[in-house]
């Protein structure tokens, strides 16, 4: 009886502690541009009272505006099955905070969160940090504590302000860019370009994922300041797709029009994947050539297998197969131009759409390039940036997008499948807070 009396105590005061967090601190995710604070001196100052810990293990950092979240899972299962004991931290979390940070996959124990807090919330309270802020110092701590090889670590928002940016890493990763967060990072891809090109270091090399002819000069002038070593993964690698099962892609991959991997088999199945592939790839040369053993079968391995390995969730993520219901966490023009690309793969009776979104979106760009031939089932997720379900079906229906407003994501959910036959297809997306809400 102790011992569950115990794990009743840890889980109440885990509870609490997400609770306090959430209520007590500014958190983007959640609030949004109040929360965004221009400068590193908190995060600085944090590092600096937990003395250092970011320097106590090596690290990749990754940015870009699609495709980082699955370039740092990918990379942490490489790592993880070449035998290196991994760190991965990433945002948001979709069902459970600890998805964050991780270590070879595993979630960052409930009481490691409960003691931080409890270590360090006088100095949250004096120092008035983000959730974001805090976040990082628990990860860096964590992972220096836990003697971890290397750490995965992604960018929460831009690059060269974010909270992440005062790690000096093996490789900074760059996968594209395009718009989002414009009220933050800048209302042109050159002013966006800038922020995320700010995770470049002094001799560092970097991989940028594609060229893009408006803001390579961007990426190309910051390496030549920092003497860092620029390469871009399109000019090297091209994936060609063989076939997709649902479970598995399956890829044909050259290297300067070579065969380089034959049949890569990847267990994430969007389309998209395609070029985060070539991403990773590049990544992992330049890795290699600075010590890292990495061999081919740890690239098969890790790719068949990123969802076991790392807790990798919503990214073209099959739920039901009757009727087929699919989420993906894309939430910007770019990530719903590849997602309805991939929507135009499948055959059905009727598409029923259930879509959330923020308020500090392009909502109007989105909606316009949504499939008029669906049902839709605009919806609320629970957080204080989502737009309100009315507001959006009634923009909706100024692009002629046809369907009902639901106070939640559950009972938008709900109804989709109540009106749907085995044949039709429900897509459930439009913000990363819309797919948290599926159970």
């Amino acid at each position: 009886m102790p011992n569950a009396l115990n794990w009743l105590d840890l889980k109440v005061n885990y509870s609490q502690t997400l609770e306090y967090l959430f209520s007590q601190l500014p958190m983007f995710h959640r609030i949004g541009a109040l929360a965004y604070k221009a400068n590193l001196d908190n995060t600085i100052a944090l590092c600096n009272s937990l003395k250092n810990p970011q320097n106590s293990f090596k690290s990749v950092h990754i940015a870009g505006t699609n495709g980082k979240g699955s370039c740092s899972h990918m990379l942490a299962a490489i790592f993880q099955s070449a035998g290196y004991k991994t760190g991965l931290y990433t945002s948001p979390h979709l069902k459970d905070f600890r998805e964050r940070i991780r270590i070879n996959g595993e979630m960052i124990p409930e009481k490691v969160v409960t003691d931080f807090v409890e270590n360090h919330k006088s100095n949250f309270e004096r120092m008035q940090l983000s959730f974001f802020e805090w976040t990082v110092g628990l990860a860096f701590d964590y992972f220096a504590n836990e003697k971890v090889d290397i750490a995965i670590i992604e960018t929460g928002l831009g690059g060269r302000l974010d909270s992440t940016n005062i790690i000096t890493p093996e490789l900074s990763l760059i996968t594209n860019i395009s718009y989002d967060h414009i009220q933050l990072l800048g209302d042109t891809l050159e002013k966006i370009a800038i922020e995320k090109a700010g995770i470049i270091k002094p001799n560092t090399p970097v991989v940028v994922g594609e060229r893009q002819e408006k803001i390579d000069s961007v990426f190309l002038e910051k390496s030549k300041i920092n003497k860092s070593e620029i390469t871009f993964a399109s000019d090297y690698f091209v994936a060609e797709k063989i076939k997709n099962n649902g479970e598995l892609q399956t890829f044909n991959v050259f290297k300067d029009a070579v065969l380089f991997l034959k049949t890569l088999e990847i267990s994430l199945v969007g389309n998209y994947q395609q070029k985060n592939i070539c991403t990773v790839l590049q990544a992992v040369i330049q890795l290699q050539k600075i010590g890292w053993k990495i061999t081919e079968e740890d690239i098969r391995t890790a790719l068949k297998n990123i969802q076991s390995m790392t807790g990798l969730m919503g990214r073209w993520q099959k739920i039901s197969d009757a009727p087929l219901t699919i989420c993906d966490v894309g939430h910007n023009k770019a990530g719903i131009e590849l997602i309805l690309e991939q929507l135009k793969e499948y055959k059905y009776d009727t598409l029923r759409m259930v879509i959330g979104v923020v308020n500090d979106k392009d909502i109007s760009g989105i909606l316009e390039m949504l499939p008029k031939k669906a049902t839709y089932y605009f919806c609320k997720a629970n957080i204080p940036r989502a737009l309100n379900e009315t507001e959006l079906k009634l923009s909706g229906k100024t692009f002629g997008l046809i369907g009902e407003a639901y106070s939640s994501v559950k009972a938008a959910y709900e109804q989709a499948k109540t009106d749907s036959s085995i044949n039709d297809l429900i897509f459930i997306g439009g913000s990363t807070f819309v797919v948290a809400e599926i159970d």
